[in-house]
Protein backbone atom coordinates (compact mmCIF):
# COMPACT_ATOMS: atom_id res chain seq x y z
CA UNK A 1 0.00 0.00 0.00
CA UNK A 2 2.69 2.62 0.95
CA UNK A 3 4.57 1.22 -2.87
CA UNK A 4 1.26 2.58 -4.50
CA UNK A 5 0.43 5.17 -2.45
CA UNK A 6 4.23 6.92 -3.55
CA UNK A 7 3.88 6.50 -6.77
CA UNK A 8 0.53 8.24 -6.98
CA UNK A 9 1.74 11.09 -5.50
CA UNK A 10 4.69 10.99 -7.74
CA UNK A 11 2.66 11.04 -10.61
CA UNK A 12 0.44 13.51 -9.34
CA UNK A 13 3.62 15.71 -8.44
CA UNK A 14 5.18 14.98 -11.87
CA UNK A 15 1.61 15.76 -13.87
CA UNK A 16 1.23 19.44 -11.81
CA UNK A 17 4.98 19.57 -12.72
CA UNK A 18 4.58 19.76 -16.72
CA UNK A 19 0.68 21.52 -16.43
CA UNK A 20 2.56 24.20 -14.70
CA UNK A 21 5.13 24.35 -17.08
CA UNK A 22 2.79 24.27 -19.97
CA UNK A 23 0.81 27.48 -18.53
CA UNK A 24 4.05 29.37 -18.06
CA UNK A 25 5.33 28.60 -21.58
CA UNK A 26 1.93 29.73 -22.91
CA UNK A 27 2.49 32.78 -20.96
CA UNK A 28 5.86 33.78 -22.42
CA UNK A 29 4.74 33.06 -25.94
CA UNK A 30 0.98 34.36 -25.79
CA UNK A 31 0.76 37.26 -23.11
CA UNK A 32 -1.68 36.77 -20.12
CA UNK A 33 -5.15 37.93 -20.30
CA UNK A 34 -5.96 39.87 -17.64
CA UNK A 35 -9.86 41.36 -16.59
CA UNK A 36 -10.30 44.98 -16.99
CA UNK A 37 -13.26 46.67 -15.20
CA UNK A 38 -15.83 48.41 -17.58
CA UNK A 39 -19.47 49.87 -18.07
CA UNK A 40 -22.22 47.88 -20.00
CA UNK A 41 -25.65 48.12 -21.21
CA UNK A 42 -28.78 46.10 -21.76
CA UNK A 43 -32.00 47.04 -23.44
CA UNK A 44 -34.23 44.36 -23.08
CA UNK A 45 -37.90 43.60 -23.83
CA UNK A 46 -40.16 40.94 -24.09
CA UNK A 47 -43.41 39.74 -21.06
CA UNK A 48 -44.70 40.53 -17.84
CA UNK A 49 -47.20 38.20 -16.11
CA UNK A 50 -48.81 39.17 -12.45
CA UNK A 51 -49.80 36.74 -10.08
CA UNK A 52 -53.57 36.83 -9.99
CA UNK A 53 -57.18 35.52 -9.97
CA UNK A 54 -57.20 34.28 -13.55
CA UNK A 55 -56.11 32.56 -16.62
CA UNK A 56 -52.13 32.36 -17.04
CA UNK A 57 -52.28 34.09 -20.25
CA UNK A 58 -55.00 36.39 -19.30
CA UNK A 59 -52.68 38.14 -17.22
CA UNK A 60 -49.60 38.66 -19.46
CA UNK A 61 -48.42 41.90 -20.33
CA UNK A 62 -45.84 43.88 -22.67
CA UNK A 63 -42.74 44.94 -20.74
CA UNK A 64 -39.09 46.34 -21.10
CA UNK A 65 -36.15 46.98 -18.90
CA UNK A 66 -32.91 49.74 -19.27
CA UNK A 67 -29.98 48.84 -17.46
CA UNK A 68 -26.76 50.48 -17.00
CA UNK A 69 -24.37 48.61 -14.66
CA UNK A 70 -20.38 48.41 -13.86
CA UNK A 71 -18.37 44.70 -14.21
CA UNK A 72 -15.39 45.71 -11.05
CA UNK A 73 -14.11 42.38 -10.76
CA UNK A 74 -14.62 39.03 -13.06
CA UNK A 75 -17.28 37.94 -11.64
CA UNK A 76 -19.20 40.74 -9.69
CA UNK A 77 -20.80 43.44 -10.93
CA UNK A 78 -23.83 46.08 -9.72
CA UNK A 79 -26.16 47.89 -12.12
CA UNK A 80 -29.02 50.36 -12.18
CA UNK A 81 -32.22 50.22 -14.50
CA UNK A 82 -36.14 51.56 -15.26
CA UNK A 83 -37.93 48.70 -15.92
CA UNK A 84 -41.49 48.73 -16.49
CA UNK A 85 -44.81 48.81 -19.03
CA UNK A 86 -47.96 47.31 -18.08
CA UNK A 87 -49.22 45.01 -15.47
CA UNK A 88 -53.07 43.19 -15.18
CA UNK A 89 -55.13 41.79 -12.49
CA UNK A 90 -58.22 39.23 -12.55
CA UNK A 91 -61.30 39.74 -10.26
CA UNK A 92 -63.09 36.62 -9.85
CA UNK A 93 -66.97 37.12 -9.88
CA UNK A 94 -67.66 38.48 -12.42
CA UNK A 95 -64.56 37.11 -14.25
CA UNK A 96 -62.82 40.25 -15.55
CA UNK A 97 -59.38 41.46 -16.04
CA UNK A 98 -58.06 45.29 -15.43
CA UNK A 99 -54.42 46.68 -16.91
CA UNK A 100 -52.86 49.47 -14.77
CA UNK A 101 -49.36 50.58 -15.83
CA UNK A 102 -46.00 51.26 -13.66
CA UNK A 103 -42.52 52.14 -13.98
CA UNK A 104 -39.59 50.59 -11.54
CA UNK A 105 -36.32 51.57 -10.52
CA UNK A 106 -33.82 48.82 -9.67
CA UNK A 107 -30.82 48.37 -7.67
CA UNK A 108 -28.77 44.85 -8.63
CA UNK A 109 -25.82 43.17 -7.22
CA UNK A 110 -24.69 40.99 -10.07
CA UNK A 111 -22.53 37.71 -10.15
CA UNK A 112 -21.28 35.58 -13.18
CA UNK A 113 -21.73 31.96 -12.43
CA UNK A 114 -19.25 31.00 -15.81
CA UNK A 115 -16.71 32.95 -14.50
CA UNK A 116 -16.66 31.82 -10.83
CA UNK A 117 -16.79 27.89 -11.76
CA UNK A 118 -15.08 28.14 -15.24
CA UNK A 119 -12.23 31.05 -14.63
CA UNK A 120 -12.28 34.02 -16.86
CA UNK A 121 -12.77 33.80 -20.44
CA UNK A 122 -13.36 36.98 -22.41
CA UNK A 123 -13.79 34.74 -25.35
CA UNK A 124 -16.45 32.33 -23.76
CA UNK A 125 -19.71 32.14 -25.63
CA UNK A 126 -22.11 31.13 -22.89
CA UNK A 127 -22.25 33.09 -19.67
CA UNK A 128 -24.83 32.64 -17.20
CA UNK A 129 -25.47 35.28 -14.36
CA UNK A 130 -27.17 36.06 -11.49
CA UNK A 131 -28.35 38.71 -9.32
CA UNK A 132 -30.59 40.02 -7.03
CA UNK A 133 -31.58 43.29 -5.59
CA UNK A 134 -34.13 46.46 -4.57
CA UNK A 135 -36.40 48.74 -6.03
CA UNK A 136 -39.41 51.45 -6.32
CA UNK A 137 -42.09 50.81 -7.72
CA UNK A 138 -44.41 53.27 -9.25
CA UNK A 139 -47.76 52.61 -10.34
CA UNK A 140 -50.03 55.02 -12.42
CA UNK A 141 -53.10 55.01 -14.85
CA UNK A 142 -55.20 52.56 -13.14
CA UNK A 143 -58.84 53.66 -14.16
CA UNK A 144 -59.78 50.07 -15.42
CA UNK A 145 -59.48 49.29 -11.88
CA UNK A 146 -61.42 51.96 -10.55
CA UNK A 147 -64.30 51.91 -12.84
CA UNK A 148 -64.67 47.93 -12.67
CA UNK A 149 -68.09 46.30 -11.46
CA UNK A 150 -67.21 43.86 -8.80
CA UNK A 151 -70.94 43.82 -7.79
CA UNK A 152 -71.33 43.10 -4.24
CA UNK A 153 -67.24 43.03 -3.03
CA UNK A 154 -65.11 46.32 -3.64
CA UNK A 155 -61.30 46.20 -4.12
CA UNK A 156 -59.82 47.30 -0.52
CA UNK A 157 -56.41 48.45 -1.78
CA UNK A 158 -57.62 50.46 -4.79
CA UNK A 159 -55.29 53.25 -4.84
CA UNK A 160 -56.41 56.20 -7.97
CA UNK A 161 -53.88 59.09 -8.40
CA UNK A 162 -50.76 56.84 -8.14
CA UNK A 163 -48.90 54.29 -5.82
CA UNK A 164 -45.01 54.48 -4.54
CA UNK A 165 -43.98 50.42 -3.50
CA UNK A 166 -40.60 49.17 -2.68
CA UNK A 167 -39.50 46.02 -4.17
CA UNK A 168 -37.78 42.99 -3.86
CA UNK A 169 -36.09 41.22 -6.48
CA UNK A 170 -33.82 38.46 -8.17
CA UNK A 171 -33.54 36.71 -11.52
CA UNK A 172 -30.79 34.65 -13.47
CA UNK A 173 -29.88 35.26 -17.17
CA UNK A 174 -27.22 34.71 -19.76
CA UNK A 175 -24.92 36.50 -22.32
CA UNK A 176 -24.65 34.92 -25.86
CA UNK A 177 -20.98 36.65 -27.08
CA UNK A 178 -21.30 37.64 -30.16
CA UNK A 179 -17.89 39.47 -30.05
CA UNK A 180 -16.09 41.27 -27.54
CA UNK A 181 -18.83 44.15 -27.36
CA UNK A 182 -21.71 42.87 -28.11
CA UNK A 183 -23.98 39.77 -26.47
CA UNK A 184 -27.20 38.61 -27.04
CA UNK A 185 -28.92 39.03 -23.42
CA UNK A 186 -31.81 36.62 -22.15
CA UNK A 187 -33.13 37.29 -18.40
CA UNK A 188 -36.07 36.01 -15.97
CA UNK A 189 -36.32 37.68 -13.26
CA UNK A 190 -39.04 37.91 -10.15
CA UNK A 191 -39.93 40.79 -8.14
CA UNK A 192 -41.90 40.90 -4.72
CA UNK A 193 -44.04 43.87 -4.08
CA UNK A 194 -46.78 45.09 -1.49
CA UNK A 195 -50.15 43.27 -1.50
CA UNK A 196 -51.64 46.70 -2.84
CA UNK A 197 -49.88 46.99 -6.67
CA UNK A 198 -53.13 45.05 -7.50
CA UNK A 199 -55.12 46.90 -6.08
CA UNK A 200 -56.64 43.74 -4.01
CA UNK A 201 -55.87 42.60 -0.48
CA UNK A 202 -54.97 39.12 -0.23
CA UNK A 203 -52.90 38.87 2.69
CA UNK A 204 -49.31 38.49 1.16
CA UNK A 205 -47.12 40.40 -1.47
CA UNK A 206 -47.79 40.56 -4.91
CA UNK A 207 -45.74 38.93 -7.28
CA UNK A 208 -44.50 39.77 -11.19
CA UNK A 209 -42.17 37.55 -13.07
CA UNK A 210 -40.94 38.96 -16.27
CA UNK A 211 -39.15 36.73 -18.82
CA UNK A 212 -37.14 39.50 -21.09
CA UNK A 213 -34.47 39.58 -24.40
CA UNK A 214 -32.27 41.83 -25.93
CA UNK A 215 -28.79 43.00 -26.24
CA UNK A 216 -25.54 43.73 -23.71
CA UNK A 217 -23.37 46.01 -24.51
CA UNK A 218 -19.72 46.56 -22.96
CA UNK A 219 -19.16 50.31 -23.07
CA UNK A 220 -15.54 49.58 -22.53
CA UNK A 221 -12.46 47.16 -23.36
CA UNK A 222 -13.20 44.15 -20.77
CA UNK A 223 -9.50 42.81 -20.91
CA UNK A 224 -6.29 42.98 -22.14
CA UNK A 225 -3.13 41.09 -22.77
CA UNK A 226 0.38 41.40 -21.14
CA UNK A 227 3.14 41.07 -23.60
CA UNK A 228 4.69 37.92 -24.55
CA UNK A 229 8.39 37.93 -23.22
CA UNK A 230 10.31 39.55 -25.85
CA UNK A 231 14.38 38.54 -25.90
CA UNK A 232 16.44 40.96 -27.32
CA UNK A 233 19.01 39.53 -29.80
CA UNK A 234 22.27 39.66 -28.78
CA UNK A 235 25.34 41.66 -30.55
CA UNK A 236 27.21 39.83 -32.75
CA UNK A 237 31.09 40.55 -32.60
CA UNK A 238 33.63 39.12 -34.44
CA UNK A 239 36.54 36.87 -32.87
CA UNK A 240 39.78 38.48 -32.50
CA UNK A 241 42.47 36.42 -34.80
CA UNK A 242 45.70 34.63 -32.84
CA UNK A 243 48.58 36.35 -32.60
CA UNK A 244 51.40 34.97 -35.00
CA UNK A 245 54.25 33.22 -33.36
CA UNK A 246 57.13 35.41 -32.46
CA UNK A 247 60.13 34.71 -34.23
CA UNK A 248 63.59 36.50 -35.13
CA UNK A 249 63.04 37.98 -38.07
CA UNK A 250 61.09 41.59 -37.75
CA UNK A 251 57.80 41.48 -37.83
CA UNK A 252 55.46 43.82 -39.82
CA UNK A 253 52.52 45.63 -37.81
CA UNK A 254 49.86 43.41 -36.79
CA UNK A 255 46.60 44.97 -38.44
CA UNK A 256 44.03 45.29 -35.96
CA UNK A 257 41.04 44.20 -36.07
CA UNK A 258 37.79 45.98 -35.09
CA UNK A 259 34.59 44.02 -34.41
CA UNK A 260 31.44 45.33 -36.08
CA UNK A 261 28.86 46.15 -33.84
CA UNK A 262 25.56 45.34 -34.49
CA UNK A 263 22.51 48.72 -35.15
CA UNK A 264 19.42 48.69 -33.96
CA UNK A 265 17.17 51.05 -34.80
CA UNK A 266 13.21 51.45 -33.39
CA UNK A 267 11.16 53.23 -35.77
CA UNK A 268 7.76 54.25 -34.77
CA UNK A 269 4.32 55.29 -36.06
CA UNK A 270 1.36 56.74 -35.15
CA UNK A 271 -1.90 54.69 -34.31
CA UNK A 272 -3.02 53.09 -37.26
CA UNK A 273 -0.68 54.74 -39.45
CA UNK A 274 1.97 53.23 -41.51
CA UNK A 275 3.77 56.86 -42.79
CA UNK A 276 7.06 57.41 -41.32
CA UNK A 277 7.21 60.65 -39.18
CA UNK A 278 9.02 63.73 -39.93
CA UNK A 279 10.96 62.78 -36.20
CA UNK A 280 11.75 59.24 -37.20
CA UNK A 281 13.81 60.23 -40.30
CA UNK A 282 17.09 60.35 -38.35
CA UNK A 283 17.22 56.88 -37.68
CA UNK A 284 16.52 56.03 -41.42
CA UNK A 285 20.02 58.29 -42.57
CA UNK A 286 21.37 56.71 -39.31
CA UNK A 287 20.85 53.23 -41.01
CA UNK A 288 21.88 53.97 -44.34
CA UNK A 289 25.11 55.21 -42.71
CA UNK A 290 25.98 52.52 -41.47
CA UNK A 291 24.89 50.31 -44.25
CA UNK A 292 27.52 52.39 -46.87
CA UNK A 293 29.99 52.59 -43.92
CA UNK A 294 29.98 48.76 -43.78
CA UNK A 295 29.37 47.58 -47.19
CA UNK A 296 28.81 43.44 -46.24
CA UNK A 297 26.20 44.15 -43.62
CA UNK A 298 22.77 43.20 -44.33
CA UNK A 299 20.06 44.67 -42.55
CA UNK A 300 16.31 43.00 -41.30
CA UNK A 301 13.37 44.88 -40.89
CA UNK A 302 9.93 43.21 -38.83
CA UNK A 303 7.13 44.99 -38.46
CA UNK A 304 4.41 45.35 -35.35
CA UNK A 305 1.16 46.42 -34.53
CA UNK A 306 -0.35 46.87 -31.17
CA UNK A 307 -2.77 44.60 -29.92
CA UNK A 308 -4.89 47.19 -27.43
CA UNK A 309 -6.22 48.77 -31.10
CA UNK A 310 -7.46 47.53 -34.01
CA UNK A 311 -8.75 43.24 -34.53
CA UNK A 312 -5.90 40.77 -35.76
CA UNK A 313 -6.86 41.12 -39.51
CA UNK A 314 -6.09 44.93 -39.63
CA UNK A 315 -2.93 44.74 -37.45
CA UNK A 316 -1.73 41.96 -39.53
CA UNK A 317 -1.63 44.28 -42.98
CA UNK A 318 -0.52 47.19 -40.71
CA UNK A 319 2.28 45.38 -39.44
CA UNK A 320 3.24 44.83 -43.06
CA UNK A 321 3.10 48.33 -44.17
CA UNK A 322 5.09 49.33 -41.51
CA UNK A 323 8.00 47.32 -42.52
CA UNK A 324 7.53 47.81 -46.31
CA UNK A 325 7.97 51.67 -45.87
CA UNK A 326 11.02 51.43 -44.10
CA UNK A 327 12.63 49.28 -46.43
CA UNK A 328 11.72 51.45 -49.67
CA UNK A 329 12.71 54.20 -47.25
CA UNK A 330 16.21 52.72 -47.34
CA UNK A 331 15.87 51.59 -51.26
CA UNK A 332 14.97 55.14 -52.01
CA UNK A 333 18.34 56.42 -49.96
CA UNK A 334 20.48 53.43 -52.23
CA UNK A 335 20.76 50.57 -50.29
CA UNK A 336 20.49 47.43 -52.33
CA UNK A 337 17.46 45.32 -52.12
CA UNK A 338 19.10 42.21 -51.43
CA UNK A 339 20.73 43.77 -47.91
CA UNK A 340 17.24 44.42 -46.55
CA UNK A 341 15.22 41.77 -45.11
CA UNK A 342 11.74 42.41 -44.13
CA UNK A 343 9.23 40.74 -41.85
CA UNK A 344 5.92 41.43 -39.96
CA UNK A 345 4.36 40.23 -36.88
CA UNK A 346 0.94 41.74 -36.61
CA UNK A 347 -0.13 41.78 -33.04
CA UNK A 348 0.51 38.15 -32.42
CA UNK A 349 4.30 39.70 -30.84
CA UNK A 350 4.06 42.18 -28.18
CA UNK A 351 8.05 43.39 -28.47
CA UNK A 352 7.02 46.20 -25.74
CA UNK A 353 5.54 47.03 -22.43
CA UNK A 354 3.23 49.84 -23.66
CA UNK A 355 0.91 49.97 -26.50
CA UNK A 356 2.54 53.17 -28.13
CA UNK A 357 6.25 51.04 -28.52
CA UNK A 358 4.60 48.36 -30.11
CA UNK A 359 3.25 50.47 -33.24
CA UNK A 360 7.07 49.96 -34.40
CA UNK A 361 9.34 48.54 -37.18
CA UNK A 362 12.55 47.31 -35.06
CA UNK A 363 15.49 47.76 -37.60
CA UNK A 364 18.67 45.62 -36.96
CA UNK A 365 21.94 45.89 -39.13
CA UNK A 366 24.95 43.73 -38.65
Amino acid sequence: MKIRSLLLLSLLTVGGTIAMAQELRKIKEEGQTVFKPHWFMQVQAGAAHTVGEAGFTDLISPAAALNVGYKFAPAFGARIGVSGWQAKGGWVTPEQTYKYKYLQGNLDIMADLSTLFGGFNPKRVFNGYIFGGVGLNRGFDNDEANALDTKTHELEYLWQEGKILPTGRFGLGCDLRLNDRLSINIEGNANALSDKFNSKKAGNCDWQFNALVGVSIKLGKSYTKTAPVYYEPEPIVAEQPKPAPVVEQPQPKEEVVVAVQPMKQNVFFALNSAKIQKDQQAKILSLVEYLEKHPAAKVSVTGYADAETGNPKINHKLSEKRANNVAEALKAKGIAADRITVDYKGDTVQPYHTPEENRVSICIAE
